[in-house]
């Protein structure tokens, strides 16, 4: 019982923050394209790495802190589902050049945004 209040206490942090973040970016670059759920992805994928990496190498931490840091905080930050409809909704409009590039920019940066989290996790 203890991890599902911790997922619903991290998750409704993840959320305000995702909501703040998505929208600072908007403001910032505008909406042609979404980068407010592309930032939020990234950034999601670089902390998981980072945090993972770093209690699997070098931290053992209690369990409750990894749900509540990883599938709390960051379940409720990360966007994938967003990035999902957006992009539907860029194909749908066609926008396949945009759509694309959403796609592309995702997957590859999400990955090594993981991959340079678990290289600082293991040696920060």
């Amino acid at each position: 019982m203890q991890s599902y209040l911790l997922v619903f206490l991290g998750g409704g942090i993840g959320a305000a923050t995702r909501y703040w973040m998505s929208g600072l970016v908007h403001e910032r670059l505008g909406s042609a394209f979404p980068y407010g759920t592309l930032a939020v992805n990234i950034l999601g994928c670089f902390v998981i790495g980072l945090i993972m990496g770093s209690m699997e190498e070098r931290f053992l931490s209690h369990p409750s802190l990894r749900v509540f840091l990883t599938i709390g905080i960051l379940g409720g930050f990360t966007t994938f589902s967003s990035f999902s409809y957006e992009t539907i909704a860029m194909l749908k409009d066609g926008e396949f050049a945009y759509a694309s590039l959403n796609v592309f920019a995702s997957v590859l940066c999400c990955l090594s945004g993981t991959w340079l989290g678990l290289i600082a996790g293991r040696t920060l």
